[in-house]
């Protein structure tokens, strides 16, 4: 051993070695990326050649396409031509249709024909006990509760409300059923949570119309259809936050339940779900909140309620009806979401001792049920069903009034600014029709080669493979130039959104007071549904495309600033102490530290971004973005299911496009 680690010159072998470490390491500079790209620049250049000589090289070459929309149309006349007579349609569909439209009216019914009060009172009680019969955390939910309903009622809107009540009660529980019994299956197995994974993602991706065509088709314009699309809309989530409960059990109780004798389903019952209350919870209250913003949309298809209402004003630019149909749609979200929210935090709460046993346990339940039937059949009584007329009031005219003035002093002709309409004609001339005529001047086989190489680069070959065949297949089904115009509305969005939610965010993260400030305005953002956008954007900006892509910021951005808050929040502050220290200053610590140790939470922020923006852009066809959301539009009220349905499946290409080029995974780190 002497003679290995006492050399006689430690010189010699010490020199070559430094002389020949940076020949032998200058062919290993290059760039990781550029490794990862180069099999695909050889392919590339191999493959291009061969594309442009046989096909060209401007927009997507017709001999590639497919007549995708004749099929789908021949396919919507001959459901319409055999609904009555085929086995599928009458065994089958037709009674789901039956079910589904039954259940509706049946609530619907029950709501409107019991009468205004005890609905209300009702729904105090009901609040009242989740949020606990002897706190003060109870009677502010209480009060809530009932300004939130005593509001739809003076808006005239009581009937359209009980309507949209009535399709979210059968469709949340449905939901939470169905989305239950498989995150009950992914969090017991893991075959099946592999299976679950990949659908449920793919689910998230689809743009809400996505879920209306298909439903369309076999059901027809009206209920069935908004229902089961708002029940299949609504519960990944469930079933995504279950599976997620189970499997984050405490490892320590479930070895002791299984060491005390407890069989497989006795732990499931008495361990697992348990542990698992607040996650499932939270997902119920994700589904409210997705079942909610489903059920606005599926006004196009017949639903009825406050999202017809909302949809008509806005086909005649009526901002005033609009307002008074949204705001009954944000008030019952925010009633929803504060309730669920409730039961969550007092989950694992020990009630402690109480002088009144009667407020708690199940002895609190029945009492608040026997206070409710015995005041609401006293008041149902006394009172008429229907909300009185003398109690309503019109704010229609005196919002478009208050808009008539708007237009005429702030929207246009002011000095120097020049008014926000002026601003969106601006932003459309400048920055959206460049961006369109740029990428539809852009070689086909160039836009599909960058998706492919953003895609390696994000997630690796898999994801290349999805980003490359996706942007293809939005040239095979023959809307290439719909969709890039859709897809310059997205990116002007994302960009948009990006700028304005990482300085938001920074600041945020970076200023405790500017957070607390902004929590409330975040917490009401993310409960609106996507109807309720349109309208300040309708009465801001008119409508085109800068109204539509103002809206997908506006609908993107509380996702994009929460998510940068977090991971601003979450850098180790050793980290920040050592860059103080070291004399940095503020500046200094966000681009040299923070950025780069939140990266991953950045890149989700962009991801979300992205999905968000796309959804909202094709609501945006309300009002007038053209492209893919006019063609999904047209198809649905038209009943021009060819355009409909290829305009739907273009959404979807373009969504696993934008997310797989977006998404970041544990793939991007090794070498491809």
């Amino acid at each position: 051993m002497s003679a290995v680690t006492t050399p006689a010159p430690p010189s010699p072998p010490t020199e070559p070695v430094k002389e020949q470490a940076p020949r032998a390491s200058r062919p290993r500079t290059v760039h990781p990326l550029l490794r990862r790209l180069l099999p695909l620049a050889v392919a590339a250049a191999v493959l291009v050649p061969v594309a442009v000589a046989l096909w060209g090289s401007g927009a997507w070459p017709s001999a590639l396409t497919a007549d995708v929309k004749t099929p789908l149309d021949d396919a919507y006349a001959w459901v319409v031509r055999n609904r009555d007579t085929n086995p599928v349609f009458l065994y089958f569909l037709l009674h789901l249709s039956n079910w589904s439209d039954d259940s509706v009216s049946w609530m619907t019914d029950l709501l409107v024909n019991v009468g205004w009060f005890p609905v209300t009172l009702g729904a105090v009680l009901l609040s009242w006990r989740i949020g606990g019969l002897q706190s003060r955390r109870g009677v502010k939910l209480a009060g809530v509760t009932l300004g939130c309903f005593a509001v739809c009622g003076v808006l005239g809107m009581w009937e359209a409300t009980m309507e949209t009540l009535a399709l979210m009660a059968i469709a949340v529980t449905v939901s939470a059923v169905i989305g239950g019994l498989l995150g009950l299956g992914g969090g017991l197995s893991d075959r099946f949570q592999r299976i679950l994974r990949p659908v449920l993602d793919t689910m998230q991706i689809m743009p809400a119309f996505a879920y209306l065509l298909p439903l369309v088709l076999l059901f027809g314009i009206g209920v069935p259809s908004a229902l089961i699309a708002t029940i299949i809309y609504a519960a990944p989530p469930m079933a995504r936050l279950t599976a997620l409960g189970l499997r984050g059990a405490d490892p320590g109780v479930m070895e002791a339940s299984r060491s005390l004798g407890a069989s497989p389903w006795q732990r499931l019952l008495t361990a697992r779900l348990p542990l698992a209350r607040k996650e499932i919870l939270l997902g119920l209250n994700q589904t409210i909140m997705m079942a909610l913003s489903m059920v606005t949309i599926a006004s196009v298809v017949g639903a009825g309620g406050l999202g017809e209402e909302v949809f008509q004003a806005l086909s005649t630019v009526d901002v005033g009806r609009a307002l008074a149909a949204g705001i009954p749609i944000v008030l019952l979200a925010v009633w929803l979401d504060r309730t669920t929210a409730a039961a969550g935090d007092r989950l694992g709460e020990g009630s402690g001792p109480s002088p009144v046993r009667l407020l708690h346990g199940w002895r609190g339940w029945s009492l608040t049920a026997g206070v409710g039937v015995v005041v609401s059949v006293v008041g149902a009584a006394l009172l008429i069903e229907e909300w009185p007329e003398s109690w309503t009031v019109d704010i229609s005219q005196p919002v478009n009034r208050a808009m008539g003035w708007f237009t005429g002093h702030l929207a246009e002709g002011v000095p120097v600014l020049g008014g926000t309409r002026t601003w969106a004609d601006g932003f459309t001339t400048w920055v959206l029709d460049p961006l369109r005529d740029g990428l539809t001047a852009t070689p086909w086989w160039l836009l599909v080669l960058l998706a492919g190489a953003l895609g390696l680069l994000a997630g690796g070959w898999r994801a290349m493979a999805t980003a490359a065949v996706s942007m293809a297949g939005v040239g095979v089904i023959d809307v290439w130039n719909n969709s890039l115009d859709t897809l310059s509305q997205a990116i002007a969005g994302v960009v948009v959104t990006l700028a304005l939610g990482f300085l938001i965010g920074v600041i945020a993260a970076r200023v405790p007071v500017v957070e607390r400030v902004l929590r409330p305005l975040l917490d009401t953002m993310q409960t609106l549904p996507q109807f309720i956008y349109l309208i300040p954007v309708v009465a801001l900006f008119n409508v085109g495309r800068s109204a539509a892509v103002a809206a997908a910021v506006l609908y993107a951005l509380p996702a994009v600033v929460r998510i940068t808050v977090q991971g601003l929040r979450q850098v180790d502050p050793a980290a920040l102490e050592a860059s103080r220290s070291l004399g940095a200053g503020t500046f200094q610590q966000i681009r040299q530290v923070q950025v780069p140790l939140a990266r991953p939470a950045l890149m989700l922020a962009l991801n979300q971004g992205v999905v968000l923006v796309l959804a909202m852009v094709i609501v945006g066809g309300f009002v007038g973005s053209g492209a893919l959301g006019y063609d999904v539009v047209y198809g649905l009220q038209k009943s021009a299911l060819g355009t409909g349905l290829t305009a739907g499946v273009a959404i979807v290409f373009l969504g696993l496009v934008l997310d797989r080029t977006t998404q970041r995974t544990r793939a991007t780190t090794g070498t491809p």
